[in-house]
């Protein structure tokens, strides 16, 4: 089995609602779209979601890359041999970790293809499908409350909340939700960096009533002891985000303690093998794992999918970008049902985006 050539397609994709987050304003998605063609005419299909101030890629770079050494590097291969290209391309994508999880979900797709078989199933098929939350950004109260409102009637029953600019706004924000909620809902609170250990503290003291279910990220990236202490300190479990995205953070975290859970990002981490290979270490550390995205399409949704379903420790998912992109060529690729994500039952990742 070879491959015989590769494409790609890049777009922008509009956010039908934009919003906030405590360092940045996001309207759009960029995104690489690859194709690996094999000469017994399977193609398998992976994607790119550059974001500079996450994963440190410059989007047209990261283009580059792949259609150039990337392609050169492919054609010829036997794309069953994933261990040695990835290997081989380490060097090369080591500052680039989307690009690098593009060619490995494109890889096995193919494999899954090849398989006749869902990539959940090929590595355990632990679980069916998995419970996603669902994010409202930073907006002023009335507005948060009433999309809340909204979600709620969708059927989801998991709200994430993103905050980190106003420790007392933010705890009236999750109090008010909890009213309008419920006992039953589960509300879940990012800070994305923007808190002080003090803060952090204090949100919790404030944000009682709310019974929040995990305080992702409330300290800077850059300083994991400060989560650490978040985690000593406080009864609600304290989850790591953009602290994480190298198997070396991993395992820091995990030996120093620093940290109760992780939110695992296929994009930012590198793919599907990092992945697996960053829960193995949360896993042998009794720390539990997220599976979360950026913003990114269907088909990157469904690639964290299938890792969230074949994966023991991956108890958690934050998989809804997709849900909010205008003229995604990959919509389809998962199937939500009252905040459930299923998988489709195609081989593969299930999705053959119509850009190529």
């Amino acid at each position: 089995m070879q491959i015989r050539r590769t494409a790609t397609a890049s777009l922008t994709l509009p956010l039908k609602h934009p919003y906030s987050i405590a360092y940045q304003n996001i309207s759009e998605a960029k995104v690489i779209f690859l194709r690996i063609e094999t000469r017994d005419g399977i193609n398998g299909f992976g994607c790119a979601s550059p974001e500079e101030a996450i994963t440190g890629e410059n989007f047209d770079a990261a283009r580059e890359l792949l259609e150039g050494e990337i392609r050169e590097h492919l054609k010829g291969q036997d794309p069953l041999r994933r261990g040695m290209i990835l290997g081989r391309l380490a060097e090369s994508t080591a500052r680039f970790p989307s690009v690098r999880g593009a060619v490995d979900m494109a890889l096995l797709d193919i494999l899954g293809k090849k398989a006749c078989l869902p990539v959940w199933q090929l590595f355990g098929g632990f679980r069916r499908s998995i419970e996603t939350s669902i994010t409202l950004g930073i907006a002023p109260l009335d507005e948060t409350l009433r999309l809340a409102g909204d979600l709620l009637k969708q059927g989801f029953r998991i709200l994430k909340l993103k905050g980190g600019l106003s420790v007392e706004e933010d705890a009236e924000k999750l109090n008010r939700l909890r009213e309008i909620a419920g006992p039953k809902a589960v509300l879940r609170f990012d800070a994305n960096q923007g808190y002080s250990v003090a803060e952090a503290l204090r949100l919790l003291e404030l944000a009682a009533p709310a019974e929040i279910e995990i305080l992702e990220q409330p300290t800077p990236r850059n300083s994991p002891t400060l989560l650490g202490h978040v985690t000593q300190l406080l009864a609600v479990p304290a989850m790591a985000d953009e602290s994480i995205q190298t198997l070396h953070e991993a395992f820091h975290l995990a030996r120093e303690e620093l940290v109760d859970m992780v939110n695992i990002k296929l994009t930012k981490v590198g793919g599907f093998t990092a992945a697996r290979r960053i829960d193995a270490v949360a896993q042998a550390a009794g720390i539990e794992s997220m599976v979360g995205c950026m913003d990114e399409p269907a088909l990157g949704v469904a690639a964290g999918l299938h890792f969230a379903l074949s994966h023991e420790n991956v108890r958690y998912a934050d998989l809804d970008s997709f849900l909010d992109l205008e003229d995604d060529p990959s919509s389809g690729a998962v199937r939500l049902k009252k905040g459930m994500l299923i998988p489709r039952s195609a081989p593969g990742f299930g999705s053959s985006p119509g850009v190529f």
